[in-house]
Parts: C-alpha cells; sequence; structure tokens
C-alpha cells in the first residue's frame, strides 16, 4: 500500500500570467485625475531690442497680503470689488484712443486696455485659495469686457464662443468662424496679467 506524502502541490506556473493580466487590466481601466491649473502664456525667451517704458499710471498694482488682505494701488480693498476696480482700470480710456471703451476718462488711470497691465503680488504665506480667488476675479474682469463687446458685435458672449471654439468636439467649419471672433475680442482687451515676485515678509 502506498503512503501518501504531504499536502498536494499547487501548480504556480500559471500565476505570473495572472497577475501580469490583472496589472493590464488595471492599468487601462483607471483614470487619472490631472489638475486643470492655470492659463498663463509666458514671455518670450529673447529680451525687446527696445527698452519699453510703461507709465505708472498704465499699471494697477494688486497685493495680497499674509492674511488674505488686499491693497490696489495701496488702498485697502474688498475682495468683493477687485473685478468692479479692474474693470474700471481697463475701460478707463485715459487718452482718449479707444473707440469702444465706456469707462471715465480719468487722466490718472490707464490711457486705454492696450496699454494697461495688472501687476499682481502675493506673500509667501498667502493662502492658495485666496490666490486663486483674487486670480478668478482679474480673469473675470478681462472676460466681462470681452463679453461687453462680444455682445455688441456678435450678439453672443466671449465665454461661450470661447468655450465653443476649444470644445473638441466642435467641427472645424465652425471652429474657423469662431477663431477670428475670439482673437479679435481679445485683441480688444488683451489679457497683460504681471505676476511680480512673491515677498517673503
Amino acid at each position: 500500500m502506498a503512503r501518501r506524502g504531504g499536502a498536494p502541490e499547487v501548480n504556480a506556473g500559471s500565476m505570473a500570467d495572472i497577475a501580469f493580466l490583472l496589472l493590464i487590466f488595471f492599468l487601462v481601466t483607471t483614470t487619472i485625475e490631472t489638475d486643470a491649473g492655470l492659463d498663463r502664456m509666458l514671455p518670450p525667451m529673447e529680451p525687446p531690442e527696445d527698452d519699453v517704458v510703461i507709465k505708472q499710471k498704465n499699471i494697477l498694482q494688486v497685493i495680497i497680503n499674509r492674511n488674505g488682505q488686499l491693497l490696489v494701488d495701496d488702498e485697502l480693498t474688498e475682495l468683493r470689488a477687485l473685478r468692479v476696480k479692474a474693470k474700471d482700470f481697463l475701460d478707463n480710456n485715459g487718452d482718449g484712443t479707444c473707440t469702444f471703451c465706456k469707462g471715465k476718462k480719468n487722466l490718472e488711470s490707464s490711457d486705454n486696455p492696450t496699454k494697461a497691465i495688472i501687476s499682481l503680488k502675493n506673500d509667501r504665506e498667502t493662502k492658495y485659495s485666496t490666490y486663486i480667488t483674487v486670480q478668478n476675479e482679474l480673469v473675470g474682469a478681462y472676460n466681462d469686457l470681452r463679453d461687453r463687446e462680444a455682445q455688441r458685435l456678435f450678439g453672443r458672449d466671449f465665454t461661450e464662443m470661447e468655450a465653443e471654439y476649444l470644445d473638441q468636439q466642435t467641427p472645424p467649419s465652425v471652429k474657423g468662424k469662431l477663431k477670428d471672433k475670439v482673437k479679435q475680442l481679445k485683441e480688444l482687451f488683451p489679457q497683460k496679467l504681471s505676476e511680480a515676485e512673491t515677498s517673503s515678509n
């Protein structure tokens, strides 16, 4: 009578194949979320040939301190008032050359939208949520003015037209028509949002 040994051996030869197939399955089916980030265009690498002189009145200085308080041109400002101040600055038309501007033509504010620059500076200890909110308000000021001109010229909002233009499902023929309109509106109110070096104190 044959004597039985220990427990029968399990054939583990196909375990590596199964593990490999599971690994491929999870790699293919898993989606990785990515942060959208902020849409900013970096300046060109080459320095300009001529030094550009910018008048101080054409710069709106926005400073965020470590407590989340805003200083707009050395004046303490509530966050809810930032967008209005930015729009007034961009739409001012101090030199009277802008034919579509509806600003107050304050001689101490920006000359026209093509010369207006918003300079944003924050403290190293500024909360990220505050920084993003301020960024959104400033970009919102540009978009509100572009929406106004888009309604006047094309009967639609700029933000709606830009979203349709950037949508991958928009047919190429429609994109072609939208491209020139979006570009034209961006040139009316060019987004010149400069971020100054972060302060550490």
